[in-house]
């Protein structure tokens, strides 16, 4: 078994006269024993890139035959196992990815069947969730952790290709920084230390960024199939990957198209047809074009003397859908 952590200054600096014990960082053994409960998309493939980076992943726990299958192929030196036989398994860190509203109550479970024990680290993978959810593992004297990868996964080999250089939303307690910030760069990302206050607000922008864009790029490609478009993924591609690129690096600048010029014919147009083909799309377009006409107009790209007409034709239609 693997050393517990003990309060002590890497390197052996000293401590100031006076310094908080809470506030004194954690020493861990450079490779850890690592259990997973939750072999889903992300933990095995978080796990995975833990053993690729020398830690020692000795113990899995997935329900379904999908993630019993993931745990086979992405972490095949680990012991399929109960939950509780995981958390027993993993003496320096325990790592929970199971949905975020089921976190609480893994952890609890775990912590009053005395399945957690003092210095062990257990962290979560939740963007929505800091410390919270862990109070149970903090009252049994485990070192709480939220650890959030900033990217989407696929549950696939693949997807250790997309970890270097990711950011991880980080929420840790003073002592845990240090583990917490050699965990992120044996993953080879970077991490982001979110508030625990400001956990909500990280996920809500990060969703509304990546999950919004997914359904708001397969809006498009089913209008394009509408407009007998045969391959709507060949005509998206380079535009979508240009106007992305363009936002990262220019922000509100790199706005185009009629919204932007204030084209409420065009605009009017759009919605009657989107009303003709696909009425369920309506509501998304308007409430976006209303967002962008805003946008515009914050950053002087667009004039509110401009915008009149447009802002008319949303405003008018916006009646017609609530009415």
């Amino acid at each position: 078994m693997s050393a517990l952590p003990r309060p002590a200054v890497p390197g052996g600096a000293a401590v100031a006269p006076g310094t908080p014990t809470s506030a004194v960082p954690l020493v861990f053994p450079r490779a850890l024993t690592i259990g997973v409960i939750g072999s889903g998309r992300v933990g095995a493939v978080l796990a995975a890139a833990f053993t690729a980076a020398g830690h020692r992943v000795v113990a899995a726990s997935g329900r379904s035959q999908v993630s019993r299958d993931r745990i086979a192929l992405l972490l095949p030196g680990a012991a399929l196992r109960t939950p509780d036989e995981v958390a027993t398994a993993a003496t320096d860190l325990l790592l929970i990815a199971v949905p975020d509203d089921a976190i609480a109550g893994v952890v609890t479970g775990l912590a009053e069947r005395g399945r957690l024990h003092p210095g062990q680290v257990v962290a979560h993978t939740s963007g929505a969730h800091g410390l919270a959810p862990l109070a149970a593992a903090g009252a049994a004297g485990a070192h709480p952790l939220a650890l959030h990868p900033a990217m989407t996964f696929t549950g696939t080999p693949e997807d250790l290709g997309r970890l270097p250089a990711i950011s991880y939303g980080v929420t840790a307690p003073p002592q845990l920084r240090t583990l917490a910030t050699r965990l992120v760069a044996d993953l080879g990302g970077v991490p982001e230390w979110i508030d625990e206050s400001a956990r909500c607000l990280y996920h809500a922008a990060l969703a509304h960024g990546a999950n919004h864009l997914v359904t708001l790029v397969n809006e498009a490609v089913d209008r394009l199939r509408d407009a007998g478009v045969t391959r709507p993924e060949k005509v998206l591609a380079p535009l979508l990957r240009a106007a992305l690129d363009n936002a990262l690096r220019l922000g509100d600048t790199a706005l185009t198209g009629p919204v932007s010029r204030g084209d409420a014919a065009t605009v009017a147009g759009h919605l009657d047809e989107l009303d003709r083909v696909a009425p369920e799309s309506v509501p998304a377009y308007l409430a976006l074009a209303r967002r962008t006409a805003d946008r515009a107009i914050a950053d002087g790209r667009l004039r509110p003397t401009d915008a009149e007409l447009l802002l008319g034709v949303l405003a008018d239609r916006r009646k017609e859908e609530v009415g």
